[in-house]
Formats: C-alpha cells, structure tokens, sequence
C-alpha cells in the first residue's frame, strides 16, 4: 500500500533571525518544495503551514509561529512531509518511495530479481539499484527497452534485461 504522507526534506539549520530553516530537499529541487503551503511533521500527523523558497541547493521554509531563531535551533533535524494528494505527478513517474521495495520481475519468464534499494539518479535516466535475496547488487538502467512496465500499486515492476545486463546473461 502507498504511504499518504511522503519524505521530502530535513531541516538542517536555520537561516537568519527571524525563524526561516534550512531544508535539506530529498526531492527533485529546491523549487518544487516552494509549491506547498502546508507541510507535515511526524509523518503526517502535525500539519504546518509554511512558505517556501529555492535557495542554491537547499530550500529556505518560513514555518508559521516560528518567529525566533531560537524556536528555529529546535526544528533541526526534523523530517518534513507532504500529503501525497497535494501533488499530481505526470502519467509514468512515480514517487522514490513508492518505488523502494518493489519486485523488480523478468515480463518473460516470470525470475525475480530482487527489490529497488535506491533509485539513482544519473542526468540521462534513473538507475534502479536492485538487491537480489542472494544479497547481490544490480544496476538496472530506467529506459524503455528495459522497464517494460511498473505496477508500483502492486509493488512489482517488469523488465526485459538485455544481454549482458545481469552477471548470469549470456
């Protein structure tokens, strides 16, 4: 099942003196934090309502009633959250963490294997790091001659390996 409320950042410090923090962004950029006007701490269970701005790589967030830095010094660390009805993701993408734990399956004869790790992103297309339950590791590249399809609702998502791709390939 898909989590409703989703990681998107860490406050990392604080920025000037009157309460702005620093956001480390563990989503796409900085930017795309700045088109939510309601945040979320403990995992969706203390909404915030906040400003945001892209600052170089991180994103500077003005959260409502933190007025000091001081009330700021308190925040580090904490994890922000999005509700995930907030966002419309374009038809094919996906949310990382829907990603992480689905059954990367072959479309053709049904071999597991093994389950996204991480989802890495290399400026080409995404790499899908792939843990076998023999613990090893395979990278497998996020174009359309491999993945064949993903059913992330379902948590499984259908290559076609090219040769090669896998240590056992011939």
């Amino acid at each position: 099942m898909l989590k409703q409320y989703l990681e998107v950042g860490k406050i990392v410090g604080t920025h000037g003196i009157k309460g702005e923090v620093r956001v480390e962004p563990w989503c796409d950029s900085p930017s795309f934090l700045s088109k939510f006007k309601t945040l979320y701490f403990n995992e969706g269970k203390e909404e915030i309502k906040v400003a945001c701005r892209p600052h170089k790589n991180i994103a500077l967030v003005k959260i409502a009633q933190v007025d000091t830095i001081e009330d700021a010094e308190l925040l580090r660390g904490k994890v922000l959250y999005i509700n995930r009805k907030d966002v419309k993701l374009p038809k094919g993408k996906h949310f990382v963490q829907d990603l992480i734990g689905c059954k990367v399956v072959d479309v053709d004869n049904d071999t597991e294997y093994g389950e996204i790790t991480d989802v890495i992103k290399t400026g080409a297309n995404d790499v899908y790091s792939v843990k076998s339950p023999e613990s090893k590791e395979y990278l497998i590249p996020v174009i359309d001659d491999i993945v064949i399809e993903k059913k992330v609702e379902d948590g499984i998502i259908l290559i076609r390996p090219m040769k090669g791709l896998l240590d056992d390939e011939d």
